[in-house]
């Protein structure tokens, strides 16, 4: 059942959007552009960091990205009260809910903050990947803890007004629109599970990911009717450590979520986290292949840094 329902947004600057696309064939040719150019590269494939752009700002910890003309949409979760794990499970969850708020940032493409968005209530105040589908910014939001509960939020980029649309009884960790047929694709804590809804939020499907190479935190939508998403799994060394690896996968939304390409990308920040841990975003501009990531949190040491990474694609 759809639910609307309009959440007050808090606005720290005025917002112009610029460069907008809403659906057509401009979009469909672009975002077909970013789906060949990245089946075009691959492990062996040079990354150069082109740019390392503070954010100075409370960024707290970064979730998704979603690139709306010249701005860079960027939710984030201010974590208050951090979950405590149960000795053993209450009620079917594995932890405290915890107490945080969540926000989704406007930024310029020069690390400059426009706008602050706050999305979610109660308990359920961690965002996740975001997507943008040529007129609206996709949202979801869920408590911080696995197999609980999401609201689904739409984002008008040019007024920040935000609808909420629909509610999951689960954790939805990120959310893709087809811009296609107008369903929504949604992945569960560490993307174990695949959801798809209709536009109105009605559930088609649940299945399992298939994959275990990485979880993945931020998809967007790629034309035809594919998303391309990022994400990070948590490994041991053999001396004890652990180490992150990241990757990035190009799935088929008609096939069931199908792998049609994947590459690790193994690109660090300066606390050492790789650059997919978090918000991902690439675009295309002529044979250049552009990153966006912003993989760490607002509390390290350097801060929360825009990274911006190019390779070199064929025309």
């Amino acid at each position: 059942m759809r639910v609307s329902r309009v959440v007050t947004a808090t606005v720290t600057a005025a917002l112009t959007v610029t460069g907008l696309t809403v659906g057509g064939a401009d979009a469909a040719r672009r975002d077909g552009d970013v789906a060949r150019a990245f089946s075009s590269v691959d492990r062996t494939t040079a990354w150069t960091l082109t740019a390392r752009i503070p954010l100075r700002f409370p960024t707290y910890h970064p979730q998704g990205f979603a690139l709306v003309g010249d701005k860079i949409f960027l939710s984030s979760v201010e974590v208050l009260e951090p979950p405590v794990r149960y000795p053993e499970p209450v009620d079917g969850y594995d932890r405290s809910p915890g107490r945080g708020i969540g926000h989704v940032l406007v930024l310029d493409r020069n690390g400059k903050l426009l706008a602050d968005v706050k999305v979610g209530e109660g308990t359920v105040y961690h965002p996740g990947g975001i997507d943008f589908d040529g007129r609206d910014v996709w949202v979801p939001v869920a408590e911080y803890r696995p197999n609980s509960h999401a609201i689904v939020y739409r984002l008008d980029p040019r007024t920040l007004r935000v609808t909420e649309e629909f509610r999951v009884r689960d954790h939805i960790g990120g959310i893709t629109r087809d811009r296609g047929d107008g369903s929504l694709h949604g992945v569960s804590w560490g993307s174990r599970r695949f959801y798809e809804w209709t536009g109105t939020g009605y559930q088609q499907r649940v299945s399992a990911n298939p994959s275990h190479l990485v979880d993945y935190q931020d998809c967007d939508y790629v034309d035809r009717r594919k998303q391309l998403c990022s994400g990070v799994t948590g490994l041991p060394t053999a001396s004890g450590g652990s180490y992150e690896l990241g990757g990035l996968a190009l799935l088929d939304l008609t096939d069931g979520n199908r792998i049609l390409h994947e590459i690790p990308f193994q690109q660090f920040s300066a606390a050492g986290h790789v650059a997919t841990r978090n918000p991902v975003a690439l675009e295309r501009d002529g044979s250049t292949l552009r990153l966006f990531a912003a993989p760490d949190d607002g509390e390290e040491p350097a801060g929360t840094e825009l990274l911006v990474y190019e390779a070199e694609v064929p025309r």
